[in-house]
């Protein structure tokens, strides 16, 4: 981990909003690891089951992938240490059809329950593009900045720029990322940069090996030790201040230095 665990446990407590099973632990599984084990206040949001994630629609038609998809979340937070869960319910694929206030409603009173310290979620470019990680950005935006308490902060997921040049043919032989994507972010504009020590590391992977709808193919393709560097990293970027706000500053750290398809 680049910075010593106090950076995570500063967080304070986290609530992260996502589009479908898996979301949450590939980007963040880490983190809410290391922030249970700092003995914070961890919730998770869902949108949809992720009921349309599957090459094999004859094999898993909707309605038992979303069963089986609930179940391993379930497991998947359980690893992580997370008993804190919400489904908000949408459709799978037709988040960007969801009229955009009822969305935001219902994500506020999530935030005025939780009263979090960090929110976690997609940035605009929702990670590969996908329509669904775009709204759920575009809702969870709205309600931090309709719902949230003074002095939260909003941290978008992203791909820090070193990464690229190690990750880029693998990327491209997966087929997760469209062209352009995904938009990756340069060290000195990272507000949470994690390298995972091998405990967390393999604890994270285990979280989403229990994703095995998801994951099961993947892994085996890549074998373990790959799969695991892969997924090792984990970084946020801040939410753009509102004019004329002082940029906030993860604690511990001073402004301007820099840390250290499925579905997805």
């Amino acid at each position: 981990m680049t910075g010593p665990m106090s950076d995570v446990a500063a967080l304070g407590t986290v609530l992260g909003v996502w589009a479908h099973p898996d979301d949450e632990a590939y980007l963040s599984g880490g983190l809410m690891a290391l922030a249970r084990d700092a003995g914070s206040r961890v919730v998770c949001v869902t949108a949809t089951r992720g009921e349309l994630g599957t090459p094999r629609p004859e094999e898993w038609p909707p309605e038992r992938l979303a069963a089986a998809r609930a179940r391993e979340l379930a497991r998947c937070l359980e690893i992580l240490g997370v008993g804190e869960h919400h489904w908000l319910g949408h459709r799978d694929g037709r988040c960007a059809d969801v009229p955009a206030a009822g969305a935001v409603a219902r994500l506020c009173e999530v935030v005025e329950q939780v009263r979090p310290d960090t929110v976690l979620t997609f940035g605009p470019d929702g990670i590969t593009g996908h329509p669904d990680h775009q709204a759920v950005s575009a809702w969870t935006t709205a309600a931090f900045e309709r719902a949230a308490r003074p002095g939260a902060r909003l941290l978008y997921a992203t791909f820090a720029e070193r990464r690229a040049a190690r990750w880029d043919t693998l990327n491209a032989s997966l087929g997760i990322f469209p062209p352009g994507y995904p938009v990756t972010t340069p060290a000195h504009r990272l507000a949470v940069d994690l390298v995972l020590d091998a405990p967390t590391a393999g604890r994270k992977v285990r979280a989403l090996a229990a994703q095995q709808t998801q994951t099961a193919e993947l892994i085996a393709a890549l074998g373990l030790d790959l799969f695991t560097a892969w997924v090792r990293d984990e970084a946020f970027t801040e939410r753009a201040c509102v004019p004329g706000e002082e940029p906030p500053v993860l604690p511990g750290r001073s402004a301007g230095s820099s840390p250290g398809s499925n579905q997805w």
